[in-house]
């Protein structure tokens, strides 16, 4: 990236209303799980075999996946509907506490446009249309959360972790409209991309924060941000 278009970045990040930064919140325990690149930080208060995780956004790294469930001898519940990514798990040798699924998360039932990525050598298709993706697309099935959870009979989530390219905007503003049981969010916002303000991650957490959820880690420019909230 040349001198001028990380000044555009830089001013753009101020015109779209940066605002104040991203606080923590609450301190609580926290463990971070996973490869340099696929890592995240989750509270270990309360977690144990009986703990319900749900994975968005696979890719080809399971690494905190795999962490997290060998920790405290859960079950993860994983989401990806992007080919390569649910090729790439079908040739791994990965035991029974890992259940893919070849879905991917919105806001309504049914399917969705998923714009491919322009690099080849990356994997990560979005709903959204910006400088990172290119014209093809492909179609694939997607469920809003309160679905999948009722298809696998879950009336509360443990652990969510979401990694959908833009998409965890409207599922997290979803989330807090229908009041669903989920009390950690482990959330990789996409602000980086042309089509996303900053201000509208900031927004996005303030929304969490009135619905209960503090934050207790960020990291990475504000992308990655774990939150909790305490469930009676």
């Amino acid at each position: 990236m040349g001198l001028l278009a990380r000044i555009h970045r830089r001013v753009k990040r101020w015109t779209d209303g940066m605002g104040p930064r991203i606080a923590l919140q609450t301190e609580r325990p926290s463990l971070t799980l996973g490869s340099e690149y696929g890592e995240h930080t989750v509270c270990p208060d309360g977690l144990g075999a009986d703990s319900i995780v749900y994975s968005v956004g696979v890719g080809q790294d399971v690494s905190f996946d795999r962490a997290l469930a060998e920790r405290f001898g859960l079950t993860v519940h994983a989401f990806d509907p992007t080919p390569a990514s649910v090729a790439w798990v079908e040739a791994q040798d990965l035991p029974g506490y890992f259940r893919m699924n070849a879905i991917g998360l919105g806001t309504e039932d049914g399917t969705a446009r998923f714009f491919k990525p322009s690099d080849p050598g990356h994997i990560s298709h979005s709903v959204l249309s910006h400088d990172r993706v290119q014209g093809d697309s492909i179609n694939v099935p997607i469920r809003c959360l309160a679905t999948l959870m009722a298809e696998r009979g879950h009336a509360h989530i443990d652990v969510l972790k979401l990694d959908i390219e833009g998409l965890e905007y409207d599922v997290l503003d979803q989330l807090c409209h229908q009041g669903l049981q989920v009390r950690q969010l482990l959330v990789e916002f996409h602000h980086q991309l042309t089509a996303i303000p900053y201000r509208r991650t900031r927004r996005t957490v303030e929304k969490l924060s009135a619905h209960g959820y503090q934050v207790f880690h960020v990291r990475g420019g504000e992308r990655e941000v774990s939150l909790i909230r305490d469930i009676p």
